[in-house]
């Protein structure tokens, strides 16, 4: 973990492997898909990663109104729906290991540090953030710009 101001920020556990950044926008979804292919190819573990903080995060639907959830319910519940995302698009048997990590982070910082000892980081062209018409959204420019591996910015189909 680093600290950040007074924020603790959770790192993603990855000693090899493809990693991917996923938030369920569809770039990250074309992203995951493009991952895991790599994954393949190159006969490694394909690394999730989605790192949330608590402006991201989807509140636990069992968090009972007026109370506020922990960290550790926000975790578990975007590790729980990350991993129901990675079944529904990449199937029950996608034919590569997959480690999911829901880890407490900003997007940019999260996906760098899990790229030191990565072979490839893969990430969408732009998120759910910012503004439609930009090329290249601030999590892939970071990304592009500080990973500590190759990046692949997967693109729509043109």
């Amino acid at each position: 973990m680093d600290e950040v101001g007074e924020h603790v920020l959770e790192r993603a556990d990855v000693p090899d492997g493809v990693v991917v950044g996923v938030d369920g926008s569809a770039s990250s979804l074309r992203a995951l898909r493009a991952a895991a292919e790599e994954a393949r190819l190159r006969g490694c573990v394909l690394h999730v990663v989605r790192a949330w903080t608590l402006r991201t995060a989807p509140r636990p639907p069992d968090c009972p109104p007026g109370a506020v959830p922990s960290l550790r319910e926000y975790s578990d519940y975007v590790g729980q729906q990350t991993e129901e995302l990675v079944t529904e698009h990449l199937g029950p048997a996608p034919g590569v290991a997959v480690r999911v990590h829901a880890i407490h982070s900003p997007s940019p910082q999260g996906l760098i540090a899990a790229s030191t000892h990565a072979a490839l980081l893969v990430v969408g062209h732009r998120g759910r953030g910012g503004f439609a018409g930009l090329v290249l959204g601030s999590v892939a420019d970071q990304c592009v710009r500080h990973a500590r591996c190759p990046v692949l910015v997967v693109r729509p189909n043109i």
